[in-house]
């Protein structure tokens, strides 16, 4: 989440097509070290798209779902606290709307998380 996080960061201040280095920079600032795979990752995922778009996107297709969500929250919740391993050789990744829903705000996370 926090590559995805900082890919966010960098478009939303005009840069529309962040590289490795501009996200390691961000990362870097608050003390955090990339790990160059799934750094790749998120830059192959949205390279060349429209971070709104991706965000509306995400939306559409979490309106599209049923209200049950808790237990896919907790699972995304457990699997990124403590910083997860590393894919395994072969194992796909790719990006997924977070489900979750603030309480106190009832809005919805406008995050995207790498789920392997």
């Amino acid at each position: 989440m926090r590559y995805v996080a900082a890919y966010l960061l960098a478009a939303l201040g005009g840069n529309e097509n962040p590289e490795a280095k501009d996200i390691k920079k961000i990362l870097d600032s608050v003390g955090i070290e990339a790990d160059d795979t799934r750094l790749d990752k998120v830059i192959s995922e949205l390279k060349g798209k429209n971070v709104n778009e991706v965000i509306t996107t995400g939306y559409g297709k979490l309106a599209s779902m049923p209200a049950g969500g808790a237990v896919a929250v907790a699972s995304s919740a457990a699997a990124g606290s403590g910083g997860a391993a590393a894919p395994a050789a072969g194992e796909r990744c790719s990006l997924a709307p977070c489900l979750s829903t603030s309480v106190t705000l009832g809005t919805r996370c406008l995050c995207l998380h790498l789920v392997c």
